[in-house]
């Protein structure tokens, strides 16, 4: 553990005793070996958070957006194109990103196939000029993109398809999201509209479109949340969570659940539980990305950690 790391550790240790002695009981850390096991997986988490935040710092080889490219990343992608004043693309470069995922072993491929065309990129002009013609595109050559329609997604989109005639088939994902951003005319104007409603309340904007992207075809409680708090960690749009929205979320309501009752089968509001993470998490002085992340993981190995990927 590198020395910054352990002297979070041991902030995060005090902080986590003390919420427990002065503030609420933690029956699902009954043994140090849990205690470590849960600051190990937000140690974890703070990681995963901070890389997206430092590299939107950093200047960034042009080719990251291109998906022509071998060096094609949709995530340092849309840095440069935010760098470059172009939010829409950067916005659209973060959706894709989000809804293919990064898989494990192929990493970003399948978010290049879709984003290349074929030849001429799908940039965010011409698929929201024609929506139509990119889900026709995806259903005559999801066999180039993904042999069985599905190879190449994430671990979190894992129940997603390129194959036209599946549930929620990627095709109809982007209309459904080209239809969405249209609704206020641009990304930006998307954006503007959710910290006007909010009055700048940067909690209240993530709620504001949380709800609205209600309307996103695939997109569920997880999806939402990861295209969000991506947006909020590029800086496209003034918004970060304050709840962990447990709502349908089967990992960490069961962690919470587990670390708050001692069991993950105990019977507690979600709305309650979101409060407590919440709180939770003020009192550690971390955000609620780091917390549903880090509760998710823990649960899968409350006593002894285990580094989780994908």
């Amino acid at each position: 553990m590198r020395p910054k790391d352990r002297a979070e550790a041991e902030r995060l240790t005090v902080a986590i005793a003390e919420y427990a002695q002065n503030v609420r009981p933690l029956p699902g850390l009954p043994s140090d070996g849990h205690v470590r096991s849960l600051v190990a997986q937000m140690l974890e988490s703070v990681h995963r958070v901070r890389y997206v935040k430092v590299q939107l710092h950093r200047p960034h080889d042009p080719a990251r957006a291109d998906p022509k490219s071998d060096m094609f990343d949709p995530i340092l992608g849309a840095i440069v194109r935010k760098a470059e004043g172009d939010i829409e693309e950067a916005a659209w470069l973060t959706f894709l990103a989000t809804h293919c995922g990064k898989h494990l072993r192929l990493g970003w491929r399948l978010s290049k196939l879709i984003y290349a065309g074929g030849g001429e990129p799908w940039t965010w002009p011409r698929i929201s000029a024609d929506p139509a013609s990119f889900r026709r595109w995806i259903g005559e050559n999801q066999s180039q993109l993904a042999p069985d329609g599905r190879a190449g997604f994430g671990n979190h989109r894992k129940y997603e398809s390129l194959r036209p005639d599946s549930k929620r088939p990627t095709g109809r994902v982007v209309e459904s999201y080209v239809k969405w951003v249209g609704s206020d005319g641009s990304h930006r104007a998307l954006f503007h509209s959710a910290a006007i409603e909010s009055a700048g309340d940067k909690g209240q904007a993530f709620d504001i479109l949380y709800r609205k992207a209600g309307a996103l075809l695939g997109f569920g409680r997880m999806g939402r949340f990861d295209f969000l708090t991506m947006l909020g960690k590029l800086e496209l749009a003034n918004i970060e969570p304050a709840i962990p929205y447990m709502t349908c979320a089967t990992g960490p309501q069961e962690g919470a659940r587990l670390l708050f009752y001692g069991s993950a089968n105990a019977n507690a509001k979600v709305s309650h539980l979101d409060e407590i993470v919440a709180e939770f998490g003020g009192h550690l002085g971390l955000g609620m990305q780091v917390m549903e992340d880090s509760i998710c993981n823990w649960q899968k190995s409350p006593g002894k950690f285990r580094a989780f990927r994908g």
